[in-house]
């Protein structure tokens, strides 16, 4: 099986391997190198998937001492326990696009490096859930997703009409996108769609248009999502786009509620679904928990504040009835200000004792068009609440925080915030439970 990929950038070196798993008991170690797996070289992580997906596996594996080994492992058609120096295997795919919209262009210089990377690889779209273009798919990796049965596949879409893509996208082969979903449907691969709107380019009759078209693929497209522009004040020489306002952004709302009501009657789901800032900015109220169908779209920031209230409306019913004695401070985003707000203030009530300082922090430094909590840096943590913090608790999103090291967006670090703030902060992640335990610090008895 060879599918064109370059095997010298693929390094299957055995990082680590899962104690008590397959590959531990077969005598596997870190530092072995994986050659070839039922007699097929490999060439990225999804090769390696696809090949260990056997009942019977035959590993041909050069040890670290050099000698070189056939183990065959019985497979529980489970991970087999093994990690490589490079995640992927293969290096990661960039973008190739110049996207009229795209975020990583309007980051200031001088960040870290890896902030800048714009990847467009359909492997960390099926592991982790990134969205990706299509762009970078050969005919022949087409056939290979195909054939390996990668499913879903997160896409970026953005329009569905081809010269506005390839406009959008700035990319002459942008406008093949709808035809390669065609292909994915035809041959049974599941995806999720994101459309990014941009007022005046791909929003009214093109909008209506891209998701008419996308519901045509029923049920392989699995979920779409729509999500306002985000523009920092760093646009110097990018093309000139428009914020929503809330006129804008109301508008928004009715126009793809309406497409959604035709869904529901047709297909008997909605299908698209609107990210919390429209709702926000228009000052409508965010729909309940149901309308967003079971959240498939969490992850691109729609329905985070409905699947937060409906945890939350579950777990304050857990809290016993006693005195307390707690004084705790909350920073968040602007757009999420309101509803933290009143999910504090509910805690208040319910609680004797418990007192709750929420602070919303104004995006000073990417600009005041970025207002989601994902996006707060240190800096204007620290800016907002220099000698304002009356708490030795301050609680955070845990979405402001990159990796696992515990470091903003501007490379400031959580220790950098205590430090000049006097205070210890704790990650909170969207979620109702851990918003409540965090908040009174004791956990709730189920």
């Amino acid at each position: 099986m060879q599918w064109g990929i370059d095997m010298r950038k693929a390094d299957t070196t055995i990082k680590y391997v899962e104690p008590d798993s397959i590959a531990y008991e077969a005598g596997l170690e870190a530092g072995d190198k994986l050659l070839s797996i039922n007699g097929h070289v490999f060439h990225d992580i999804l090769e390696y998937r696809y090949l260990t997906a056997e009942y019977e596996v035959t590993l041909e594996v050069l040890k670290k001492d050099g000698t070189k080994e056939m183990i065959t492992v019985e497979n529980d058609y489970d991970d087999i326990g093994i990690e490589f120096n490079e995640e992927l295997i293969d290096e990661a795919q960039s973008c190739k696009n110049k996207c009229i919209f795209c975020f990583i262009d309007q980051l200031p210089e001088g960040m870290r490096e890896t902030v800048y990377f714009k990847d467009d690889d359909t492997r960390l779209s099926f592991l982790q859930g990134n969205y990706v273009t299509l762009t970078n798919l050969s005919d022949e990796e087409i056939d290979r997703l195909i054939k390996m049965r990668v499913s879903p596949i997160n896409i970026s879409v953005h329009a569905t009409e081809p010269e506005l893509r390839c406009m959008m996208l700035h990319n002459r082969f942008a406008g093949t996108c709808y035809e390669t979903m065609r292909r994915f449907k035809e041959n049974d691969i599941y995806m999720n769609c994101q459309v990014v709107l941009c007022p005046g380019i791909n929003d009214g009759e093109n909008l209506k248009r891209t998701l008419s078209d996308l519901g045509a693929l029923y049920p392989n497209v699995n979920s779409i999502s729509v999500v306002p522009v985000g523009l920092t004040r760093y646009r110097d020489g990018l093309y000139p786009l428009k914020p929503f306002t809330k006129e804008t952004s109301a508008e928004t709302i009715r126009f793809v509620e309406q497409i959604q009501n035709e869904f529901l009657e047709k297909y008997g789901t909605r299908l698209v679904y609107l990210s919390d800032e429209f709702y926000v900015d228009a000052m409508l109220p965010i729909p309940p928990a149901e309308c967003y169908e079971g959240f498939p779209q969490l992850e691109n920031g729609v329905g985070l504040i409905a699947s937060m209230k409906e945890e939350f409306d579950s777990a304050i019913n857990l809290v016993k009835q006693k005195k307390r004695s707690r004084h705790v401070s909350i920073a968040t985003g602007e757009i999420a200000y309101g509803f933290i707000k009143d999910l504090a203030e509910n805690i208040e009530a319910k609680c004797e004792g418990v007192m709750i300082d929420v602070y919303p922090i104004k995006n000073n430094f990417f600009g005041g068009g970025v207002s989601v909590s994902g996006l707060v840096c240190g800096c204007d943590i620290i800016e907002s609440l220099k000698g304002r913090v009356k708490t030795d608790t301050l609680l955070i999103p845990d979405s402001m925080l990159r990796d696992d090291d515990n470091v903003f967006l501007d490379d400031t670090t959580v220790e950098d915030v205590e430090k000049e703030l006097d205070v210890k902060i704790t990650s909170v992640l969207n979620d109702g439970y851990e918003f409540i335990e965090k908040v009174l610090d004791e956990e709730l008895e189920f």
